[in-house]
Parts: C-alpha cells; structure tokens; sequence
C-alpha cells in the first residue's frame, strides 16, 4: 500500500496509507491557487455519515476534511447526493476539498450503481490519507485551532519518514499559501449564468450564489418556488430585474467581512424586498445591518450540532459547516438574535425587527432529523406574505 503523509503548518506530521488521487510529491508543491489539490485548511467534521455532501459542498473550498468518525466509505458514492449544482459540476471539481483524512477507509464491495469513496476521489483528482491517528488530530484542532495543512506522497514509497529536504519544501509551500482570515473565496465556486428552477413555482424566490448547494434548490422546489440562480457577481440589479418575491444569499468559502461587493448588494436590497441568507449568506447579512463578524478556533463542521430557538426555546439539531462567526455585542438595537448554538452560545441566527430579514447559520436544507428545521424554508416565505 502507498504510504501518505500529513504535514501540518506548525510541523507535526502523520504517516498514513494513502487513498484517492496519487497525492503530490513535496518538490511538486507550489501555490498556483487557494483551491488546489493536497493543500488547505484542516478543519474536522463530527458527522457519522454525509462523507459524499461533505466532499460536495463548496464550501469546503480551501479546506481539506477530517472525518472524527472512524470508519468511513461503507455505503460508496452516488452523484444524485452531490451537494455541487449541475452548472458548476462542468465547469469544476466534483470534490471541493482539497484532501480527505479518515482513520479507517473501507473499500468495498459496495450496492450496485454506486462508486467507492476511493474511485469518487480519483475522478475528482482529490488525494486522501487513511490510517491515522483521527482523535489526536481532532484534539489538536480542538486545543489550538485549525491550520494550514498538505497531504504529500514521499519520494522513496517505501519510506517511513520525509527528509529533512523534503520538510523544507513544504515548510517554503506553507509560507506562501495564505491563511482562510481575510480571503474572498466566492470567486472559487458558483454559477456564471442565471439559471431558472421550477419556472411554473406560485412564489418567485432569487438566490444569490455564491457556492450554493443543490438541496437549498430542492427545498425551495418542493414548496413550489420559482427559483431564479444568479451568481454573485451580478449584483443587485439582476436580482431586482428578475422581480422576485424575495432573496436568500447562499452558504459559501471564506472570510464574509472581505466580501464588500456582495455586502453592498444586500444593503442595497434590503427594504425593497424580503431578504433570507444561510451560513454565508447569514454572515453577510449581519454584516449589511451594522455587525461584525470573526474567524472561530474551529468552526461547527458537522450534523449534529444543537441549537436553539430563542423566540421558542426549542432545541434542534442541525448540520453545520462554518468557521466564522457573527460577533453579539455588535449587533444592533433593531436586530435581534433569532437561534443560538446550544454548546457554545455563539449566534446562529438573526432577524430584524421592523423588516423582512432573516437569516440562519446551520443548513435547513441538511436537517440530520431529518426534518428538524427544514420549516425554516417555509418561515422565509412567511415573510412574504407578510
């Protein structure tokens, strides 16, 4: 078996077996791109499955995934579960991710009509390791943050260590590759064209894409919206143009503060139309009404997540996939916190209290209930009624 190592920013390194694309030798590594292949942020995922809408959702963008579960792969892969929309589908990597960390990989055989997780990788050209200790790395992440990490392949396969030359060379390649604070991502993922779902739906709804995934599309589908897609770039004028009922600003990679065009957008839009956002979009949101937001030690990566309904005090489990967050004490007197993360306290949610504005942290269209706040999507069209 093929031996992989993952190497860390600060220079712990993990020796695994080696699954998926053939990772890139350490003279091979350069900074080309934020999103490439064996390189990103290291952040860790507590779900027991989802592998295949986690290797899918975009805003896995410069990141590369640890799963805390310990045996993952056993039912395969299936596109119909792809979290990426058709139109980027062609255009760019089924897999978002730049690497896959699991501690036990299982191989097969699988149902019939499904793929392996290991050939899932290799046609999306995505390296992953297997075959390390997953709860040491979970709570070092835990303990002193995510960081920069890079799945490398040894020059010698039989090797059981790196040399110390090839620890220079990816010690160089992480002092070029920059960290997740402070990056515009969106540019990364997402639609170049308007697109319409459902073009006969009873309510018209615009979403703004900015890495969106397809089961928002379907959630809104299933209510029997018109779904006009417009991509970011686009700005307020096409989503005013297509004359929607209302808009929801999709999840998304990055650092929302450095997102001031899209920020603009909703400013712009907010009053003249009811306003909805999801993860991203919800950042973006606070940010259009006054907030600020911060880059978190780990983020919430995961689908049992609890969280609760401040109007109602109803306790949830969501899925979740963040690393910043929307800081309270700058939330102003006219919006008020809608959910909270039942672990940690930090806002999951906010609505205004004169306008039609609301917006979620966690992903409705993922309820691992599986229906515990896909309502969500129904109080969003409440608005438009009202």
């Amino acid at each position: 078996m093929q031996t992989n190592f993952l190497v860390l920013k600060d220079g712990t390194v993990f020796r695994g077996e080696a699954f998926g694309y053939p990772a890139p030798k350490a003279k091979e590594l350069s900074f080309t791109s934020i999103v490439q292949r064996g390189t990103g942020e290291v952040v860790f995922n507590t779900g027991m499955t989802g592998y295949h809408e986690i290797l899918t959702d975009p805003s896995y963008s410069g990141q590369m995934v640890l799963m805390t579960y310990p045996h993952i792969g056993n039912y395969g892969c299936l596109n119909d579960w792809s979290e990426t929309g058709p139109e980027e589908i062609d255009r760019r990597p089924r897999v978002k991710p730049g690497g896959f960390i699991v501690r036990s990989l299982y191989r097969g055989p699988i149902p019939s009509g499904r793929i392996t997780l290991d050939e899932f990788l290799k046609q999306s050209q995505t390296p992953g390791i297997s075959g390390i200790d997953t709860r040491s790395l979970t709570l070092k992440l835990r303990d002193q943050g995510n960081q920069n990490g890079v799945i490398v392949a040894p020059v010698d396969p039989s090797a059981t260590e790196l040399t110390s030359d090839e620890l220079t060379l990816i010690m160089k390649h992480f002092d070029e590759f920059p960290q997740m604070e402070g990056l515009n991502m969106i540019e990364e993922v997402g639609s170049q064209d308007v697109s319409v779902e459902n073009p006969g739906g009873t309510h018209h709804v615009a979403l703004v894409d900015c890495g969106l995934k397809a089961n928002i599309v379907r959630e809104f589908v299933k209510r029997d919206c018109k779904v006009t897609i417009i991509p970011h770039q686009l700005g307020a004028k096409a989503v005013l143009d297509a004359k929607p009922d209302g808009v929801i600003f999709s999840n998304g990679p990055g650092d929302p503060a450095v997102l001031t065009d899209t920020i603009k957008m909703i400013k712009d839009l907010i009053g003249k139309m009811p306003v909805w956002g999801i993860c991203l979009g919800h950042q973006m949101i606070a940010e259009a009404l006054g907030a600020t937001t911060f880059k978190m030690k780990f983020g919430h990566h995961g689908t049992n997540q609890p969280v609760r309904d401040e109007r109602t005090g109803k306790v949830f489990v969501t899925s979740q996939n963040h690393g910043f967050a929307v800081k309270e004490d700058t939330i102003p007197d006219n919006v008020a916190v809608w959910f909270r993360n039942a672990n940690d306290k930090t806002v999951e949610g906010l609505y205004h209290k004169d306008l039609p504005v609301l917006s979620a942290q966690f992903h409705p269209e993922s309820a691992p209930g599986p229906h515990d706040s896909t309502w969500i999507f129904q109080a969003f069209l409440d608005t438009i009624k009202g």
